[in-house]
């Protein structure tokens, strides 16, 4: 009894403040709304800021994948090459920043130069760094870090399909064009609608009704704008180099040059699987509803899913289970759930990275089978793969999806923005090898490919025998 009069008596006390204080004058009335509106603004404030390191932790989680691609491609190919690939993976990160800092990130995502097509006008060494102020913009250097570290991978996939042949300035060559020219184009046909206007594909509509909704083209983090765009890149390079010496017999043997340290290709595995959790969840590039903790799990399933149906194919075909082709087929689910990775659920997930651990396999046999060297399964993995996984949003979207009884208006977005994306990365790609390959030259000597390119084109081994 006696505290309930005690808590009455409080209420009466808190009251009559109120009633006197705030409430009979207006002056504190209006204070008391500024502080309500200064105190919403710093909410605002502090949640755009986690926003911003969110988006700068997942950047460095996609920058440290870089170390994951170095040692999957020196594991994947053999010891007396091994500097060259290395050289080749941290040249894509530094020289590549540059080309994306001077033009591609202006293409990718700066004003249009027609309208609807969503191709950005390229400006030098500025792009969207700067408010119309010309003050530093936290916000756009963030989002910039995230874009500039995705290009970076999307152009050191093409060094593991053109691996132990490839002449290192040939290579340097490619990879300012990849990141600065071939990446950013397609980008702002898919992207570009981040900033101002939609791009071509993300402005589709197809089957748009009276509505006027119709399906657009959809890639989450890039099955397609990042990885399929650098694996037909690197198609048109390992097409115009040609095939390692001794690869194709000919008799219509295949012989198989195995990698040199597979302990590295595993560990190079776990790197880009860790990484990938910055690639995936970190494009909500936000922290609101937690979202990323759903595409980390799908994310994360797809991958078991693809290691083990590629195990189990491989143990199948060749009565043991393999295990380059069973890492491969772990980064296979990987790239193919990149593009739905929002919009499935986990059963989805896992259906998709089954069958990506299956394509996988396939299109490595189907590869060797047609005489085009990849050593280390790049096309397959990156461009075969990522192309499923972006067709695969037509399926099991749990919104337009075909099998959630969403028709075929999503699969024939998803479809458009597929092919383009090839005709566009490999076209040019083959122009531009050629190119490279007439001029400065693209393959390096019959000797210097027989001794190994890291003496002869950088002067180190990364296994000196000491005496």
């Amino acid at each position: 009894m006696l505290r309930k009069k005690n808590l009455y008596f409080l209420l009466l006390f808190v009251s009559s403040l109120f009633s006197s204080s705030l409430f009979a004058d207006d002056i504190s009335i209006e204070k008391l709304q500024e502080r309500l509106t200064a105190l919403e603004a710093k909410q605002e404030t502090a949640a755009l800021e986690a926003d911003w390191v969110w988006t700068c932790i997942a950047a460095f989680l996609v920058f440290f994948m870089q170390a994951g691609f170095a040692y999957v491609e020196a594991g994947f190919t053999r010891a007396k090459n091994v500097v060259n690939i290395l050289m080749k993976n941290f040249s894509d990160l530094t020289v590549g920043a540059f080309a994306f800092w001077l033009v591609g990130f202006s293409i990718m995502f700066g004003p249009q130069i027609f309208s609807g097509i969503g191709i950005g006008f390229p400006r030098i060494a500025e792009g969207l760094l700067n408010t119309e102020s010309g003050d530093m913009d936290p916000g756009n250097y963030t989002f910039f870090m995230f874009q500039i570290v995705f290009a970076a991978t999307a152009a050191t996939i093409v060094s593991g399909a053109m691996a132990e042949r490839t002449k290192f300035a040939a290579y340097l060559a490619f990879s300012v064009v990849i990141t600065g020219l071939i990446y950013p184009m397609f980008g702002s046909l898919a992207w570009g609608g981040l900033f101002g206007k939609a791009g071509f594909l993300e402005s589709l509509n197809i089957g748009a009704g009276a509505d006027g909704e119709g399906a657009n083209f959809l890639d989450f983090a890039g099955s397609t704008v990042v990885h399929s765009i650098g694996a037909w890149a690197g198609l048109a390079g390992a097409i115009v180099v040609g095939p390692r010496l001794g690869k194709f017999q000919s008799d219509g043997r295949v012989f198989p040059i195995l990698g040199h340290n597979m302990s590295m290709a595993a560990i190079g595995v776990f790197i880009l699987w860790f990484g990938w959790f910055g690639f995936n969840p970190g494009s909500t590039t936000s922290i609101k509803g937690g979202s990323f903790a759903q595409i980390a799990v799908v994310t994360h399933m797809a991958a078991c899913a693809g290691a083990i149906s590629a195990m189990a194919l491989t143990w199948f075909l060749f009565q043991k289970p393999e295990i380059g082709l069973t890492l491969n087929g772990g980064l296979a689910g990987l790239v193919a759930i990149t593009a739905p990775c929002d919009s499935v659920s986990i059963t989805g997930a896992v259906c998709i990275g089954l069958v990506a651990g299956i394509l996988v396999v396939v299109s490595v046999l189907f590869f060797d089978k047609i005489k085009i060297d990849d050593p280390v399964g790049a096309v397959s993995v990156h461009g075969v793969c990522g192309a499923w996984g972006t067709l695969s949003v037509g399926f099991f979207n749990l919104k337009s999806g075909l099998f959630y009884g969403g028709g075929l208006n999503q699969l024939f977005a998803q479809f458009t923005g597929v092919l383009l994306a090839f005709v566009w990365a490999f076209g040019i790609s083959l122009v531009v090898f050629y190119l490279i390959k007439v001029t400065i030259g693209l393959r390096v000597s019959e000797e210097e490919e027989i001794l190994g390119l890291d003496i002869l084109e950088h002067g180190n081994e990364a296994y000196p025998v000491s005496k």
